[in-house]
């Protein structure tokens, strides 16, 4: 098993002020790239040495570099363009007053997807010129992109279905891993907020609407990510998959426990880590953690990125022991449930509670496995 990375984080934080007003610069033309990247680069080494600070295990650059996690792909293939009208119209949870709220994706693949450019190149070196420890890399699974990027008339003029543009899609990001295991990056993640359609039952209804068996979209969906992941990691690099329910602002859009997806997922995935949210009731209960192999590490999402209020440390210490019950306890770490800004928008958190929550995850984390 590589590194235990007991006190882990997600990857994303929230952006500095001074950073969104760049990029907001940026996007109007009043400044250039190269100075949008000095604040970037200002802003992600301000982060590492908070990071530092703290005492977590695994650095990241906040995604500071990125508008939300999944737009490295879009940005760095030829064929994706706005659309005047949505592609996905998806109904959030959670929002202002707990209200649901509609937010409608208009980015379409338009063409034959083409890679112009690596992912996370710049990123990547960055951080390994200026990290002080070991960092992790985050990647969005394929899998987000049919869902959402797929319109029909206008998508199938190039691809016949959401599963050969999937395949098409397998092959960039597969590369891309190719690339941080080359530049022997400590630690790479894919987000994989999709396959939380398969616990959910409206979700699962909506699926069969489309025409889609959900059991059958899933199954295609863990051997998409596993053909990404696919061969043995190399000494000292953890390979990972994070799952959650949706987080942008802190709201969210499905629910359910594991149990209908557990034992093929953590069975089969081919990874040495597994990051679950498990901060509400919506993740349900520990058990389907029975299923996970004597070679894999569970990460448990016990610490909300999305809400403000701090956890108690005794039911932190409470919840680990009783996952520990399915898992052993030397198979466990500890990490807020998901990032506290999947999207530039960031959760509703400030700056200090945020690092407040990360040193609660290391302090807690020293506390079980010293």
């Amino acid at each position: 098993m590589t590194d235990a990375f007991r006190a882990d984080q997600l990857g994303s934080l929230l952006r500095p002020a001074e950073l969104k007003e760049a990029r907001q610069a940026f996007t109007e033309g009043r400044i250039d790239r190269g100075q949008l990247t000095e604040v970037e680069d200002s802003a992600i080494l301000q982060a590492l040495e908070r990071q530092k600070q703290s005492g977590i295990e695994i650095y990241s650059d906040g995604e500071f570099r990125r508008a939300s996690f999944q737009n490295d792909l879009a940005d760095s293939v030829d064929g994706y363009s706005e659309s005047e009208s949505p592609s996905v119209v998806r109904i959030w949870q959670g929002g202002g007053d707990n209200q649901p709220v509609q937010q409608n994706t208009t980015q379409v693949v338009i063409g034959k997807l083409r890679q112009a450019r690596r992912l996370t190149d710049t990123q990547t070196s960055f951080l390994k010129a200026h990290s002080p420890g070991p960092f992790k890399m985050t990647l969005p699974t394929p899998n987000q992109f049919p869902a959402i990027s797929f319109k029909e008339g206008i998508t199938d003029q190039f691809y016949a279905d959401r599963s050969e543009l999937l395949w098409d899609i397998v092959k960039i990001i597969k590369s891309e891993i190719a690339a941080l295991i080359d530049d022997q990056v400590a630690y790479i993640q894919i987000d994989a907020p999709r396959y939380s359609y398969y616990v959910d039952s409206n979700w699962r209804s909506h699926l069969r609407e489309l025409g889609v068996d959900p059991d059958e979209a899933f199954d295609e969906a863990v051997a998409a990510d596993n053909a990404c992941l696919e061969g043995a990691a190399p000494e000292g690099i953890t390979r990972a998959i994070h799952i959650c329910r949706g987080n942008n602002q802190s709201m969210w859009y499905a629910q359910g426990g594991y149990e209908p997806i557990a034992e093929k997922l953590f069975g089969t995935l081919n990874v040495d880590r597994i990051l679950l949210e498990y901060d509400t009731e919506r993740s349900g209960g520990f058990e389907p953690l029975r299923f996970v192999p004597d070679n894999k590490t569970v990460v448990l999402g016990l610490i909300s990125s999305k809400d403000p209020t701090m956890e108690s440390q005794d039911e932190l210490l409470r919840r680990i022991d009783e996952a520990s019950k399915y898992v052993p306890l030397e198979q466990l770490a500890l990490s807020p449930q998901c990032g506290f800004a999947s999207t530039e928008a960031g959760n509703l958190l400030t700056d200090d509670e945020q690092w407040r929550k990360l040193e609660l995850v290391v302090e807690t984390a020293r506390k079980v496995w010293g």
